[in-house]
């Protein structure tokens, strides 16, 4: 009996050690109180010890940038979003980062609907979770979500999100 060919190609290694790390942050905006959900990290956090941010965090293998928000935004918060009432707010693209040695992309989305009391769910790295006042953003941000925050916040997001082939 005649062995069949296997036609497929044979999968690459994965590229791994020169990949670009993928991010998601939330931008929570409450419309109605002009004010959006920030938290400040911890004192002894990897990155940005004291600077306040969005709830930010990475991809897990296998996961749509949809999903990484959703997940990273509860994890962080308590706050529960659907991933439909996202929307790309802005994109950062980074050359270098703590984690992130050959570069990042962070995708930052903003949603209007959420449900739940924030709070601070994860207090080994972060200090504080608060709503805080559109007019009233602290100096003391991330940089890179301070640009994309003030941005939002003049344009408001202008972009939907497409996932594809996920399961």
């Amino acid at each position: 009996m005649a062995q069949q060919a296997d036609h497929r190609q044979q999968a690459l290694p994965p590229a791994a050690s020169s990949m670009t790390l993928l991010a998601a942050a939330v931008i929570v905006h409450d419309e109605a109180a002009d004010r959006v959900l920030l938290l400040q990290r911890g004192e002894h956090a990897k990155f940005a010890p004291g600077l306040w941010d969005l709830p930010t965090g990475k991809s897990e293998p296998g996961e749509p940038v949809t999903a990484t928000a959703v997940r990273e935004l509860y994890e962080e918060t308590g706050v529960t979003v659907a991933p439909e009432s996202l929307r790309v707010a802005h994109l950062v693209h980074g050359a270098w980062g703590v984690e992130a040695p050959n570069g990042f992309l962070v995708v930052v989305f903003a949603t209007r609907a959420w449900t739940g009391e924030p709070h601070n769910r994860e207090p080994r790295k972060h200090s504080r979770v608060s709503w805080t006042g559109t007019g009233v953003l602290p100096d003391a941000m991330v940089p890179s979500t301070d640009s994309a925050l003030r941005a939002y916040l003049r344009c408001g997001p202008e972009a939907e999100v497409t996932t594809r082939g996920w399961r």
